[in-house]
């Protein structure tokens, strides 16, 4: 084994244990039920909902930024301990201002970790010169990330009738925590900054600055910046809605976790493939696309339990998708600023997920949820009508033509 692929290793299995720590939340399947239990109504409940959102939108790029300009490694340490302290709070104080404040504190802690988590994986990897391992570490670390969810669900029932909801509280603080102690034993390489254009500007307003001007000035990182957030946003908001959808096929309640534990099966093969998925061209990336968008509304469409299996099958080749698209995102980032853009990625992400929330409460109100479903993938085809004519542009170009690759 060469110290490239020892150190490589040594940097995946770190990844793993924080990714599937970090989603080991007990409270994930119940935390509506514990607003509910505290006695508030389903409008206090969406207007946390809000709160989580904007807290994530206003806090991502200044965090991307200042991750760029101290420690990645530090802000990842950070992140779940934000979680953390947000989770005891509704454990201990559990009211509507103690829950506004811990989905504040939760919301900053997604902020923390999207934009260092990727450009910490990328940097570390091209460190040691294997940045094209990059899809299947992130992929697999995607994946371990599905699997802690998996087991917060396997576990929150048991824990919840052992010791209530201050039991499950617990249990997510210690997973938070134990999460923060594995991201210190990440490795963290970076190169030298430059040096602040005018003496008094600090270095994470450079980094912003830096990281803005690549994203609009950059054509490709542009183009992968919004590619990052349409494959990314419609199926991951669409997900929230999977359980009405399960409702509707008839089954009974208690069935309704178990058709949601086939799409988190799907979702983690999805992440699996991403070594395969990595030979694609900008042809085949278009097809995937495309047949999973078609596969997902039939699925919806059956109003049958076995659709759920067509279902999943689309989450896996959404969840592929995600993961190329943010593949080839890091691999045309050039400046120092990749958590900045990286976090702006996940910004235009956040916005579009909002917009699909809206448009899919009105397509649902006007049609029925599965019809919402069906209508609601269409600007997946056409995201991969506009890749396959790419694709014949590239057909026309040189061999050698790295644009050719959808991870180019």
């Amino acid at each position: 084994m060469t110290l490239a692929s020892a150190a490589g290793r040594r940097l995946a299995a770190t990844l793993y244990a924080y990714t599937f720590l970090t989603d080991l939340i007990l409270l994930y399947p119940v935390y509506v039920l514990l607003f509910s239990d505290t006695g508030l109504s389903v409008g206090q409940i969406s207007s946390l909902f809000v709160i989580w959102s904007l807290a994530g939108l206003v806090l991502e790029v200044p965090a991307g930024a200042w991750a760029d300009a101290t420690s990645r490694r530090l802000v990842l340490a950070l992140a779940p301990l934000c979680s953390a302290v947000g989770f005891g709070l509704w454990t201990v104080l559990p009211s509507y201002p103690a829950f506004a404040v811990g989905f504040v504190l939760w919301g900053a802690g997604g902020a923390l970790a999207s934009g260092a988590l990727e450009a910490l994986v990328f940097d570390e990897l091209d460190h040691v010169g294997v940045a094209d391992r990059y899809a299947r570490t992130i992929g697999r670390a995607r994946t371990a990330g599905t699997a802690g969810v998996l087991g917060s669900i396997l576990l929150a029932g048991p824990v919840l009738g052992l010791g209530g909801y201050p039991a499950v509280g617990a249990a997510s603080v210690a997973a938070c925590l134990l999460a923060a102690a594995v991201a210190t034993r990440l490795p963290e390489h970076r190169r030298p900054a430059a040096e602040p254009s005018e003496p008094d500007e600090p270095g994470w307003w450079q980094g912003l600055r830096l990281g803005v001007a690549e994203a609009r000035g950059n054509r490709p990182v542009r183009a992968a910046v919004l590619l990052v957030a349409v494959v990314s946003a419609i199926w991951g908001a669409l997900e929230e809605y999977l359980p009405l959808v399960a409702r509707d096929t008839g089954v009974a309640l208690t069935t309704v976790p178990l058709l949601l534990l086939v799409v988190t099966l799907g979702q983690m093969a999805g992440g699996l493939l991403a070594p395969a998925g990595q030979r694609l061209r900008t042809g085949g990336y278009a097809l995937l696309l495309a047949a999973s968008a078609v596969v997902l509304a039939a699925g919806a469409l059956l109003h049958r339990p076995v659709g759920f299996l067509l279902v999943a099958a689309a989450f896996a080749g959404f969840q592929l998708a995600s993961v190329l698209a943010d593949a080839r995102l890091q691999a045309r980032i050039s400046g120092p600023a990749r958590a900045t853009v990286t976090s702006l990625a996940g910004t235009l992400t956040d916005l579009t997920t909002i917009a699909v929330y809206v448009g899919f409460g009105l397509l649902a109100t006007a049609t029925d949820t599965a019809w919402a479903f069906a209508l609601a993938v269409v600007p997946y085809l056409l995201v991969a009508a506009a890749q396959m004519l790419r694709a014949g542009r590239t057909r026309r170009a040189p061999a050698d033509d790295p644009s050719a690759r959808i991870d180019a």
